[in-house]
């Protein structure tokens, strides 16, 4: 492995955190306006059990969704579900186990869902990780590929249905993908997306938020085409002090704490777009968006390719094994 194929990527990754960082220090984090009840709808939030996952999930059930946390934590989510009606909030939370990095698991958790009959309105893909070292899922994949994005791609997927019978015009069924700033250091390489030719945790990590993005564009234009009662938007919270960053160096993660205390998002902080997207009657029908601090913004010029996006399509629906819809 040539050492410009590791700093490459990791040069363009931190300088993604330099100007989020900067923009942070002079740029208030979004205040969520006052949004409409959400009785009798219903909300699936993966990586619900902690960070901007559980501030995601716990400020949907304050609104009266019944939220369903999928997470592979179970005391995690024991705990979260408790946490929350503690607060004696209007809606209900519940846990139900799913591992995101095995497409077996995925599929089980959707079984398991269908066969309760409920509707579904939100879907937040929010279980991630980031920069761990080189490693794989359960079915062979790069892990930031897999977990990031495969597993949301799947799931989103087959859920696509439920979501469409569940939505009305008016009422639009949604679908929030968590992307990242990395994304705009990110390279989707068709040939080798499972980064075995020369491996970087930071381009892994990078492209994997990239494939969210162009994923959301690419299912909107077929939602709109189809003329369907769902939207799906990006979403990008900012530089957020979760546990998603105990993957740095130590050298980094040193240098990381006392920054983070000062200048980075709280995870309810982080979480306030991606509940905006969900809940928010300003967002009613709108889809497509690229959303940060609040407002929709550019993402990267890549991930406005459609050949891109149609070629990731498709290769995705391969490696999950869907046909291609």
């Amino acid at each position: 492995m040539s050492p410009q194929s590791v700093l490459v990527p990791l040069f363009k990754l931190y300088l993604c955190g330099i100007k989020v960082l900067l923009y942070q220090i002079f740029n208030r984090s979004f205040t969520l306006p006052v949004l409409p009840k959400q009785n009798g709808r219903v909300a699936i939030v993966t990586g619900g059990t902690r960070g901007i996952g559980f501030e995601t999930a716990r400020h949907l059930a304050s609104l009266g969704m019944h939220v369903i946390i999928a997470g592979n934590e179970r005391e995690e989510g024991a705990a979260a579900v408790r946490k929350i009606h503690e607060e004696g909030t209007e809606g209900t939370a519940e846990f139900v186990f799913v591992d995101m990095t095995s497409l077996k698991s995925v599929r089980h958790f959707v079984r398991l869902f269908r066969d309760r009959g409920l509707p579904l309105h939100v879907l937040v893909n929010n279980a991630g990780t980031m920069m761990v070292p080189e490693r794989q899922t359960e079915d062979g994949f790069e892990y930031h590929l897999g977990l990031n994005y495969l597993s949301h791609f799947l799931l989103t997927n087959l859920l696509l249905d439920l979501l469409k019978r569940s939505g009305k015009p008016g009422c639009c069924s949604r679908i929030i993908n968590m992307s990242s700033a990395t994304h705009y250091a990110g390279v989707v390489d068709m040939e080798d997306l499972n980064r075995r030719i020369q491996y970087s945790s930071h381009g892994a990590y990078s492209q994997s938020k990239l494939a969210l993005v162009l994923f959301t564009y690419y299912l909107q234009e077929q939602l709109t085409a189809s003329s369907c009662s769902v939207t799906v938007n990006a979403v990008d919270p900012g530089m957020v002090d979760t546990a998603l960053y105990d993957n740095l160096w130590t050298l980094v993660q040193l240098l990381k704490k006392p920054v983070a205390k000062i200048l980075f998002r709280t995870p309810a902080e982080g979480a306030s777009t991606a509940v905006y997207a969900a809940a928010a009657s300003e967002m009613e029908g709108v889809g497509g968006c690229y959303l940060y601090n609040g407002q929709k913004t550019q993402s990267a010029g890549v991930s406005y390719d459609s050949e891109l996006q149609a070629k990731l399509w498709k290769k995705s629906c391969q490696l999950v094994g869907l046909q291609e819809a």
